[in-house]
């Protein structure tokens, strides 16, 4: 049977989140937190590999407290156990502290049931980088396969899987040794909605809780604000689009005037690339 681990991250919905004016930062208290939509296929991925070829599926999140919302979701999605590191020692973490956060939190659930296959969202909607999954297949070294959109095999037996890559023209075909990492596309499945048993059940359930003190082998000074060498100098929302000019007189002459303006910019930059 397969074990397969989701890693997870509950998120701010940036559909309705507020940025400061003056602050120039995210006002994480205008939206209400969610499963970040990339993880969330993740996780229905996983569990739709656990029904073709059978296993287990459990999902790990770093994160605050109230983050246990995000695993009751997955629980509610199909997935089987949820553990949560959370700690102040994981606070103010940037991608490189959280990847090596998440890998202790991995090589711990690896003791308990060994791990054939990590399963990580494209990215996160709050941080949108993408680089969380494959930094975690560096620090377990094992093969990190992006932008993935269709899983063809799984093939424990023989130690291998077939996926499709997503790519700007099409896809291309890789095969991978196991264990790996998948970093998934969106539209690599759908979401039903949840049976009511499963929502039973994540409404009852109550993840696997772990501090720092929890893991094994860690080096504090990789966590949270001291392991993180990211600096963000300065953050502003872009430049409303300004309208237009709105074209006058007679069709002929609006014709005319479009044509003015084209050549004008044609002739602008012209000007810039000869520099």
């Amino acid at each position: 049977m397969l074990h397969i681990v989701a890693c997870i991250k509950q998120v701010p919905d940036t559909k309705i989140i507020k940025m400061n004016p003056k602050t120039n930062t995210m006002d994480r208290s205008s939206a209400p937190a969610i499963l970040n939509p990339y993880d969330a296929h993740a996780v229905e991925e996983a569990v739709r590999l656990k029904a073709r070829y059978g296993g287990i599926v459990s999902v790990v999140t770093m994160g605050p407290p109230p983050a246990v919302k995000a695993i009751k979701k997955c629980i509610e999605i199909g997935a089987d156990e949820g553990y949560m590191i959370t700690d102040r020692a994981f606070a103010g973490a940037d991608t490189l502290a959280t990847s090596y956060a998440l890998t202790k939190a991995l090589e711990k659930i690896a003791k308990i049931r060994p791990i054939d296959l990590i399963i990580c969202g494209k990215m996160t909607i709050d941080g949108d980088t993408g680089q969380v999954g494959p930094g975690i297949a560096r620090r377990l070294d094992i093969p990190p396969l992006t932008n993935v959109k269709k899983v063809v095999e799984i093939n424990k037996a023989e130690g291998f899987a077939v996926i499709h890559r997503k790519l700007e023209d099409g896809h291309e075909v890789i095969q991978s040794s196991l264990p790996c990492l998948f970093s998934v596309e969106k539209d690599i499945n759908e979401i039903p909605y949840s049976p009511l048993p499963n929502m039973l059940k994540a409404a009852r359930y109550q993840p696997h809780i772990w501090s720092v003190d929890d893991l094994e082998e860690v080096d504090r000074t990789l966590l949270g604000l001291k392991g993180s060498p990211t600096i963000v100098s300065k953050v502003w929302p872009p430049e409303k689009p300004k309208g237009g000019e709105q074209l006058q007189g007679t069709p002929a002459e609006q014709v005319d005037r479009l044509l003015e303006i084209l050549l004008t910019k044609k002739e602008l930059f012209a000007v810039k690339g000869g520099e």
